[in-house]
This record gives C-alpha cells, structure tokens and sequence, in this order.
C-alpha cells in the first residue's frame, strides 16, 4: 500500500476512534489578545479562530479552555489536555509535543515604558541594572533570558504588568507587539505608557499537540490544511480584521 494511502488509512481510523468514544481533543491556552481572548462570554482572536476553521475542515472537535499559562504547561505535563494553542518551539518541549511545520503567526517581543519614566533601549547593555516585568511559563530569547545585567520580575497577569509599569514597580515591561498595544487601549493607558520600536527577539507561535498515538499524523494534517487557508482571501480578511484595531503579531 503506497504511504500517502497507508497515512490516510490512519488518520482515518484515528477520527472514527474519537468519534466512537464521544471524545474532543481539549486544547487549552491563555487569554492573549488579539490572537486568542474572551469577549461577552466567547471566545475569538485571530489565532483562535483560524485554528478553529482548520480543525472543522478536518472533522474534528475541540474542547477549549482558557486559563493561566503555567497550567496550561502544567496540564499538558499531566496528560489533562491534548494540546495547546500559541505555543512556542523549544527543545525542552519537543519530548512531550509534536508541532506542525506551518506555524499560526509570528511574535514580535518588545519593550514598553512609562513616559514619564522613559529608557531608552537598543541593545541588552542599555538595560543595565534596570528591573523588567515578564509573564510566568513564557520562553524568551537565550540572551533576554540569561543577562546579569538586569532584573527580570514576574507578575500573575499581562494586566498586572501594566500596572506595575505605570506605578514605577518596574523600568520596563516585555510582550508582544500586538498584545501590548491591545492592552493599552484596553487600560486606557495609550497617552501614559510607550511601546519601543526595538526588536527584542521573534518567535513563532504554534498549535502543538501531545505525543501520543495518531498524533504525529494530526500534526502534518493540520499543518497542510492552514497552509491552504493562509492562502486564501478568507484568512487575509480575518487577518486584516485584527490588525485594524489595536496591533502592528506570537
């Protein structure tokens, strides 16, 4: 039997065994607007909903759960999800995830501050013995993450972030690009906080999904069909939507 034929087989019996048994694959990721948020009690977002288009195309049903990401990490450890949403690609996590090859968007980290406190920033060494605010569980760049010469503190949430930056607890803060103009807006702090020009690192965002039988297949499933979505003017129209209102991509 040729491979494509044998693959498909597969696949296929990995479908009718989900059916048979009333499962969804559960997916779980953070609120991190406006890739994936909740709004008026639904769910939305740019990343959100081209990975539900992709899993309708491929008959499949997902369960979604929003909620912290250090226990999205921690969940799929334990096994209590099938896969997350917007995750970026390490080493580490390659024992316990399969990712597809197409990635869902791309993160563009950058620093903000608060104008009446500026800090000028071009490289690391301009950060030197300065405190920067992060998020719990998110994977920086090698060289963001292990430089002595500043500070990094964490905070429980993107908002509390903001907070701190605006109340002088921290010099700085590092998110997305998107993420933290959408939040600007969303606090009302757009004349009160400014976001730096200066890449930090980029790093594409993927919907991975645990090892585990069928998976591999899942995988290259659903990264053949959002390949094919990307190219048509329905996700141009759906990207375009996000990036009308508050953004500049993780």
């Amino acid at each position: 039997m040729p491979i494509i034929a044998r693959l498909l087989t597969v696949f296929l019996l990995l479908c009718l065994s989900m059916a048979a048994r009333a499962e969804k694959l559960r997916i779980v990721t953070e609120p991190w607007a406006p890739y994936v948020y909740e709004e008026g009690g639904k769910i939305m977002g740019l990343d959100y909903e081209t990975a539900v288009i992709v899993f309708k195309r491929l008959g499949i049903d997902v369960e979604w759960q929003l909620l912290p990401w250090k226990r999205c990490l921690a969940m799929l450890e334990q096994g209590l999800a099938d896969g997350a949403l917007d995750i970026f690609r390490s080493d580490e996590r390659e024992a316990l995830l399969l990712y597809p090859s197409e990635p869902l968007s791309e993160v563009e980290f950058v620093l903000f501050h608060a104008n009446a406190r500026p800090h000028p920033f071009r490289t690391l060494d301009d950060l030197n013995g300065l405190t920067v605010g992060t998020s719990p569980g998110y994977l920086y760049s090698q060289a963001f993450r292990e430089s002595t010469l500043f500070k990094r503190e964490t905070a429980p949430t993107h908002e509390a972030n903001f907070g701190k930056l605006q109340l002088g607890r921290i010099d700085l803060l590092i998110t997305d690009r998107r993420v933290g103009r959408q939040l600007l807006k969303q606090m009302q702090l757009d004349d009160q906080i400014t976001e730096n020009p200066t890449v930090v690192s980029r790093q594409s965002q993927y919907l991975a999904v645990r090892r585990k039988a069928g998976m591999d297949l899942l995988a290259q499933r659903f990264s053949a069909e959002l390949k094919r979505f990307k190219r048509e003017p329905a996700y141009a129209e759906l990207s375009a939507r996000y990036d009308s209102a508050p953004s500049a991509r993780r």
